[in-house]
């Protein structure tokens, strides 16, 4: 059952929600072109996500993944245990969570997967891509790598710390010496509509570990030029 797009999702700073505080992940880049503001958890304090962290350990308990044969028997467990805490299990005076709070049965935002190409928007892909900016230590070719993809800097960049930003008004990738002074621009392919609503951002290398397409489970300094 669909309960609408949300206006916004908090997300940890695992794969595939969060990146660590690198360029966000595909997932993000997808989500953000649909509407969906991110709010992200500081790393290492579980506690400001206490809840979701508690319901987490409970769905494990309660699911016991360790004896389902396969993801689908699991999910059909975590389905059920979700209908229990909304629909059954009393949290105040009797009453299940779906009565206390009325409003969390739906977002107020319809969603069809089948109006996603007339909903979703680059421009708000590329903005979200647009608020990161990243450190990079330019190896001994003078290249820097984005996404698992080389990008050349020069070779009298080699070894230095340089920063990466992204120019949402013209799709591409800003290459910054130390001191925020751009050293030169390249288009972002990777960054095309078609790449992020497949979740095809990253460039998958063997042994890397990432979802498959499609399995949708920062400070940042001023540019000066």
């Amino acid at each position: 059952m669909s309960r609408g797009l949300p206006r916004r999702m908090r997300v940890d700073n695992g794969m595939p929600w969060g990146s660590q505080g690198d360029l966000p992940t595909d997932l993000a880049c997808w989500l953000a072109g649909l509407g969906v503001g991110m709010v992200i958890n500081p790393p290492r304090r579980p506690e400001d996500n206490g809840v979701v962290e508690r319901f987490q350990g409970v769905g494990k308990s309660w699911g016991e993944p360790e004896r389902c044969r396969s993801a689908a028997e699991l999910q059909r467990r975590l389905d059920e245990l979700d209908r229990w805490q909304r629909d059954l299990y009393p949290i105040a005076r009797g009453r299940s969570r779906r009565e206390v709070y009325p409003g969390l049965e739906h977002s107020g935002r319809p969603y069809d997967p089948a109006d996603e190409p007339a909903l979703w928007q680059l421009g708000r892909a590329w903005a979200w891509v647009g608020q990161h900016l990243v450190a990079r230590l330019v190896d001994s070719q003078g290249k820097v790598s984005l996404y698992n993809r080389p990008y050349t800097v020069g070779l009298r960049w080699s070894r230095r710390r340089i920063w990466v930003g992204f120019d949402p008004e013209r799709g591409e990738w800003m290459f910054q010496d130390e001191k925020g002074y751009e050293i030169r621009r390249q288009a972002a392919a990777e960054l095309s509509a078609e790449r992020i609503v497949a979740l095809e951002v990253t460039n998958r290398r063997r042994g890397i570990h990432a979802a498959k397409p499609r399995e949708r489970t920062r400070g940042v300094q001023p540019t000066r030029r």
